[in-house]
């Protein structure tokens, strides 16, 4: 099952301090819900695992990231990624990262192509994409609470922000316990909800 995702979003960082990171595997990959690093082969190359659960099925991948691109000219990063599971299921594709500094802040464009096989391509492409989008919306949070910095505050908590004030680090990125699941009843739940919803949509297009 071939599967393409786009994501944009924005991280209030130096463009540099975000290349680096995404440079820094031991630092990007425990962002990844359920994601680790277990060896450091090179600067282009590392072994990791991914854990996957969705409804009954759990499936842990092991296998290797490859940074194919890395031009901080233009800030372009494509890895190539290629796991096994021991079901025999595999993983492979790429994921392409371009930044572009605007305004203060990083434009972060990530694409996706990734082909899959074995037991997870039973639940859909549905599912898997609702499942894959809560992974990349946690991956996100992550990664903002790991490299935004916050303006200090003067005076008492909530009070007001002083322009020009200094800003405080990022605290220490550490795991949350709910980045080791996936919310399965909500993407349930949504990939329901817009079935129903094209099903009315096709309904009311043939009753014009």
């Amino acid at each position: 099952m071939a599967i393409e995702l786009e994501e944009v979003f924005e991280i209030a960082a130096p463009i540099d301090q975000v290349w680096m990171f995404l440079m820094d595997p031991e630092r990007m990959i425990p962002c990844l819900p359920g994601a680790s690093v277990t060896e450091i082969v090179s600067k282009e190359q590392f072994v990791g695992t991914v854990k996957l659960k969705i409804g009954a099925i759990t499936a842990k991948y092991d296998g290797t990231i490859t940074y194919t691109t890395a031009d901080q000219g233009t800030y372009t990063c494509v890895m190539l990624a290629e796991a096994k599971e021991k079901g025999g299921g595999t993983v492979s594709g790429t994921i392409t990262t371009q930044l572009v500094e605007k305004d203060g802040v990083v434009q972060t464009t990530v694409r996706s192509n990734i082909d899959m096989t074995g037991r997870v391509v039973q639940v859909g492409r549905g599912m898997i994409e609702g499942v894959a989008s809560q992974i990349i919306g946690k991956f996100v949070k992550n990664i903002k609470k790991t490299l935004e910095v916050v303006p200090a505050v003067e005076g008492e908590e909530g009070g007001p922000q002083v322009p020009g004030a200094a800003v405080q680090s990022p605290p220490e990125f550490h795991r949350d316990a709910e980045d080791e699941s996936i919310n399965v009843l909500a993407v349930v739940f949504k990939v329901m909800w817009q079935g129903i919803v094209n099903f009315f949509k096709r309904l009311f297009g043939k009753a014009k």
